[in-house]
């Protein structure tokens, strides 16, 4: 069970898609000029690593390894499509804001990376819980990325207006260039933290 844990966490933390692995920008940077659409897409995201990695644990000892990778791709895009149908039928106006973003998920490369990399190396449940944990580091990711673009852009929270009229609004953050700032400052901070953290427990190694 701690091993699983670990796993999650890793994910989530220790090798965040978007803050540490800095894959899957596209979307990323494209999709995140609200909070709302940063959880649609971490979340479609998300189901789709947790299923396909599932599916490709249990199928790698069956899958030939000079065609792996279409058989990935075929796996991967099977639920994608059953994601956009999904999107599609209760949430059509999420599906439209993130437009071509969910069929692209195909190609995402965290969704190809843990593929090869993990789920087709490990057990099931291992796989389910790595597709979890960076499912879940995906979309905090962008959530914060999201709430922290419509906040400053839009001064909105998931749609609800928060900061008076009067306030002045930087649209600067719901455009391409808000995009690269927000997720650069969020790494640098993050990297700060954890060079400190780092530090902290170095100093503490030396004193005991």
């Amino acid at each position: 069970m701690a091993k699983k844990r670990n796993i999650i966490k890793n994910g989530i933390f220790t090798e965040n898609p978007t803050f540490v692995q800095v894959i899957g920008m596209c979307p990323t940077l494209a999709t995140t000029t609200s909070a709302v659409n940063g959880i649609g897409m971490g979340l479609s995201t998300a189901v789709v690593l947790v299923c396909s990695n599932c599916f490709i644990s249990l199928l790698r000892k069956v899958i030939p390894d000079k065609v792996r990778i279409p058989c990935f791709i075929v796996v991967i895009a099977t639920f994608v499509t059953i994601v956009q149908f999904l999107l599609q039928a209760f949430f059509s106006e999420l599906n439209q804001s993130l437009g071509l973003y969910i069929p692209l998920i195909v190609v995402n490369c965290i969704i190809l990376g843990r593929a090869e990399a993990f789920a087709s190396k490990n057990s099931v449940l291992d796989s389910i819980c790595d597709g979890i944990g960076n499912g879940l580091g995906f979309t905090l990711a962008l959530t914060c990325i999201g709430l922290i673009r419509e906040f400053l852009g839009s001064g909105t929270l998931f749609g609800m207006t928060v900061l008076p009229e009067m306030f002045p609004k930087t649209l600067l953050f719901i455009m391409a260039p808000g995009a690269f700032f927000t997720l650069g400052t969020l790494m640098a901070a993050l990297h700060y933290l954890q060079a400190k953290k780092a530090e902290h427990t170095k100093k503490g190694g030396k004193e005991a």
